[in-house]
């Protein structure tokens, strides 16, 4: 696993290199949400395959570098259009899979040139081309993604050869703007397990869209590692000296891969087989490519590997809601109870400011209008938490309640009633404040929303826990992306997606790939709540009003009134 580890670190140091970006410490100064995939946009819709042109006889130098740009919107055959603008030898040392910047706009390139306007130039001359880039993001080599914005210079260097201008020095990687990165690139979620073996956590890579995509994911999976702000909470099945036998991954009629692999699989004992059909297999779903089975095979002959159990997530209880005097789950135009938890609620005589209820429904965070976290379970509220200026509480799947004071980001606790109370060593080392925390389903990662030098970035970190499921430290933050105005509300939607209720020119909703850019767009009027589900077309959002809302294709619709609490469910 180290070894795998150092790759990805090199990777993510070369990408950096090669498009020479700005050195920074910490999170980056600048940036604000961009526009990404439409709601609802599948992973199994069409593909739109973007064609650029290859050079035109007698185009001058600084055509050939914008040609060589534009190409990089097509990757077919290792990006051969793209490697036409090259000389022979350059195109041997050119590595157009190191890497993807994104960008605002190709309208935004500003082009500089040193080749004179007349061109008398002879074979052997040389021009230099100098390209002003307003950059948003990059993806490394591995695939992941990273908000990094700014202005950078990218260097060419042309030369005149067989009568033409070619690029003989160029960084490696692509640069792609924003409006088309979507389109030649999509997000494929890797599939790692936790430290107990029983849950499967996403890991979002970015990788040119193909027919053959089945053979770069598995690729991906086998032969990479985590992202490594993921890696203290994750692990792979496949161990280290297990590579693919071959560079293809074929499904037969009856959605069978054949996933060949290196001999030292000969050896593997029955569990670590199956965790790694159970990683593959679900990477595969995950990532839009359906298949009935993985078959394992080493030297053409068949490894007996089966599945492994995984912990499933209880089916969802829907909306839940506090009105009329009642608290429970919205069954049509009926609150019904939730048993164990309604009763307790609804005999709390303070006004109550959030509920964040567990998975399995036995027990759940109750946050007081003045800030106080309690637990209610078994029929009775205990206190949990009293300190001040506490944020929403978010309770895990493995029950325990987080808590943490807005002012005092390294304070958190993980409380499950009793005298079970963790401190959580690591947290948010950098912040100044945090306005929101919420643990995933996985129990693996935990996002906030925090402040850094008086900007407001969203972030995720790792979860690092002991033998018995109880969290301990955080892993470092990883900035999603920085956000403008207040934010109110955070929520997960599904297992790679957050929401953020914010405040800019009135409410809005982003849409946020954990790995990924964010989708901004208007919330209903007066929205002042979110509750996450497992996906975003089922996220639903509370006004001061007392109207609640759900989505109908692209807009709002009013499904409720007179709604007094929105509580939401433990891992969205």
């Amino acid at each position: 696993m180290r070894s795998r580890v150092s790759r990805i670190v090199g990777a993510l140091t070369a990408i950096t290199a090669l498009f020479a970006l700005a050195a920074c410490s910490g999170l980056p100064t600048s940036g604000d949400v961009k526009s990404g995939l439409a709601l609802g946009a599948s992973l199994d819709e069409p593909d739109i395959l973007f064609l650029a042109s290859g050079p035109r006889d007698g185009a001058g130098p600084q055509d050939i570098v914008e040609g060589f740009i534009e190409a990089g919107i097509t990757p077919a055959d290792n990006w051969l259009v793209a490697q036409s603008f090259l000389t022979p030898e350059f195109r041997t040392e050119w590595t157009a899979s190191a890497g993807v910047l994104i960008d605002a706009s190709a309208d935004t390139r500003a082009f500089t040139s040193d080749a004179p306007e007349e061109d008398d130039s002879e074979n052997g001359d040389t021009a230099h081309i100098q390209v002003r880039i307003d950059q948003l993001a990059i993806v490394d080599q591995t695939g992941a993604y990273s908000e990094t914005t700014g202005m950078t210079t990218l260097e060419f260097v042309v030369v005149k050869t067989a009568g033409e201008w070619r690029i003989s020095k160029a960084p490696d990687g692509v640069v792609i703007d924003r409006s088309r990165f979507q389109r030649v690139y999509d997000d494929y979620p890797l599939q790692y397990f936790d430290q107990s073996w029983s849950r499967l956590v996403p890991d979002v890579r970015w990788l040119p869209r193909r027919a053959t995509i089945a053979t770069t994911i598995t690729q991906s999976l086998i032969e990479g590692a985590p992202s490594p702000w993921l890696l203290p909470a994750v692990q792979s099945a496949f161990p280290a000296d297990v590579t693919l036998a071959r560079d293809a991954v074929p499904i037969d009629p009856d959605q069978i891969a054949d996933v060949a692999l290196s001999r030292s699989a000969q050896s593997l004992d029955p569990t670590t087989l199956a965790r790694m059909r159970t990683q593959l297999q679900a990477t595969l779903e995950a990532a839009g490519v359906h298949v009935s089975q993985v078959r394992f095979t080493v030297d053409g002959r068949s490894l007996d590997a089966g599945v492994v159990k995984l912990v499933e997530e209880p089916v969802d209880a829907g909306t839940v809601v506090l009105r009329d005097g009642a608290f429970g789950a919205v069954v049509g135009t009926e609150i019904t109870p939730i048993d164990g938890i309604s009763d307790e609620i609804l005999g709390i005589s303070q006004p109550i400011a959030a509920v964040d209820i567990a998975a399995d429904e036995t027990r759940a965070a109750v946050q007081l209008g003045d800030g106080r976290v309690f637990l209610a379970a078994d029929g009775q509220v205990d206190p949990l938490d009293g300190r001040a200026g506490l944020v929403k509480p978010s309770i895990d799947p493995y029950g325990y309640i987080w808590s943490v004071p807005s002012s005092a980001p390294s304070e958190v606790i993980a409380a499950r009633g009793g005298d079970q109370s963790n401190t959580i060593a690591d947290a948010w080392p950098t912040a100044a404040a945090v306005s929101g925390i919420r643990v995933s389903a996985d129990g693996a990662r935990i996002a906030a929303i925090e402040t850094i030098g008086g900007e407001r970035w969203i972030t995720v970190s790792a979860v690092i826990r002991d033998d018995t499921g109880a969290p301990t430290a955080l892993g470092e933050p990883k900035p999603l992306t920085r956000i403008s105005g207040s934010a109110e509300s955070l929520v997960w939607l599904g297992p790679d997606r957050l929401g953020v209720l914010m405040e800019q020119d009135g409410p809005k909703m982003l849409t946020q790939i954990v790995g990924g850019p964010g989708t901004v767009e208007t919330a209903p009027a007066a929205a002042v709540s979110l509750a996450g589900a497992r996906s975003a077309a089922s996220v639903r959002v509370l006004a001061a009003t007392g109207s609640l809302f759900s989505r109908s294709g692209s807009a709002w619709r009013e499904s409720m009134t007179g709604v007094l609490l929105l509580a939401t469910k433990a891992g969205h």
